[in-house]
């Protein structure tokens, strides 16, 4: 076969009580399918007994997983022998168990979810959002709201019935969590934002300031304010004045909004953004949400809300515009700059690094610009092969490679003794 495992498949040769963890992790978040008889390497193996097998495997998973999850066992024929395809369904019923203990898919292999992981999946059992929790306090304002919501949608002042309506103040007569965390002021120690502007190196902080007990309105206003003292800059010709942007400020704009709507909250953890001469990178505590994969986040257009309330005041305030399509709207900006952005997604964190923008290739060094003009004619080339045709020694080529990978210039292909590089 050629299909490999994924984060969505598992195979198993035999039928042992391991890929119980398997049904129970896509039980708790996604579907996803058990072939049995085919080995790791996607081989097939076949099943002796296959009829009895899956009698014996719809028996351990009624027998071991609780709530007992939805899901369908058949036998197929291949090449002459017997397979078991088992398909899990994702269920409503979070969090399922497997002897007392809940389990997550991370890429092809099945790990315990923390507890943090746990009392998520409880929430979304009872079908219920973190941020739709009642607040640790009762006693909240809201004047940067208010003077938000009458510059964009002309509302004079705010009120319970007008909090209702943006779901900041529940039915049950108590402000929520998303409504705390968008007030004035709030108690919510994590829920902030550190700054921090670096010098030639990690070793020199030239400023740095923690915003946080205040309005995600403030922080969000704030660190633009931050951004635009650094990276914005007026250039004089004659008498007129222009506005020039080293990182693009919709780009930096579009990047904070997300990290914000979509962070995980009940984690003791504050945004980083890491200001650099040559790059701002922004990290959101928080993976990606249950049910979406890296490509769809990266370039699926979707977007699978971890925080709808939240968002939902951002997109009423026109700080974020249609759900999903920030990433999109990140990379437009850098459409014309030989630097790209990036994106790193891990397990608890969301990585975006965006360059200074270089619009012309005589922005590069000189050495910088030979390797560049090599590239662009051709379709990948070894760091051996670059450092023959350029004549630079070793440590000069990878230098400027590396300098291109981050800067997202060109694309790293292949690992090992077998990595080419070619322009993006």
């Amino acid at each position: 076969m050629e299909t490999r495992e994924s984060y969505n498949l598992e195979f198993k040769r035999e039928v042992t009580r391991t890929f119980l963890k398997t049904v129970c992790a896509y039980a708790n978040y996604n579907d996803g399918e058990i072939i049995f008889g085919i080995d790791d390497d996607a081989n097939l193996i076949g099943i002796d007994n296959a009829k009895e097998e899956s009698l014996r495997i719809e028996n351990m998973i009624n027998d071991s997983i609780t709530p007992i999850p939805n899901f369908d066992i058949r036998v197929n024929d291949i090449a002459g022998k017997k397979i078991i395809h088992v398909e899990v369904k994702k269920g409503k019923d979070t969090p399922y168990y497997y002897q007392g203990k809940s389990y997550k898919r991370a890429d092809t292999s099945t790990v315990e979810v923390d507890r943090f992981e746990l009392r998520r999946l409880a929430m979304d059992g009872i079908n219920i959002d973190y941020e739709e929790r009642k607040a640790s306090s009762q006693d909240l304002s809201y004047k940067e709201l208010e003077t938000k919501l009458k510059k964009e949608v002309g509302i004079e002042k705010i009120n319970l019935d007008i909090l209702r309506t943006l779901n900041l103040y529940s039915k049950e007569g108590y402000y929520n969590i998303a409504g705390e965390l968008l007030a004035d002021n709030n108690e919510l120690s994590f829920s902030g934002i550190d700054v921090v502007r670096f010098g030639k190196n990690i070793n020199t902080i030239l400023y740095r300031e923690t915003i946080n007990k205040k309005s995600l309105l403030t922080q969000f206003d704030r660190v633009i304010e931050i951004f635009e003292q650094y990276y914005l800059y007026e250039e004089i010709d004659g008498y007129i004045r222009t506005r020039k942007e080293l990182i693009p400020r919709e780009a930096f704009r579009e990047s904070l909004a997300n990290a914000i709507v979509h962070r995980v909250w009940d984690t003791n953890s504050y945004i980083q953004i890491a200001m650099y001469d040559d790059k701002i990178e922004i990290n959101s505590p928080g993976g990606l949400p249950a049910g979406i994969s890296q490509n769809e986040y990266l370039y699926g257009n979707i977007s699978v809300l971890r925080n709808p309330i939240i968002a939902g005041v951002f997109n009423r305030l026109n700080i974020i515009e249609k759900f999903g399509t920030g990433i999109t709207r990140i990379n437009e900006q850098y459409a014309h700059s030989l630097t790209k952005p990036s994106f790193d997604v891990s397990e608890n964190r969301i990585r975006i690094a965006l360059p200074l923008i270089k619009v012309d290739k005589f922005d590069l060094s000189k050495d910088e610009l030979i390797v560049y003009d090599l590239l662009k004619n051709e379709l990948g080339l070894s760091r051996k092969e670059i450092s023959m045709k350029t004549g630079f020694e070793k440590s000069k080529t990878l230098r400027i490679l590396n300098s291109f990978t981050a800067k997202n210039i060109v694309q790293k292909i292949g690992s090992g003794t077998t990595v080419t590089y070619k322009l993006k």
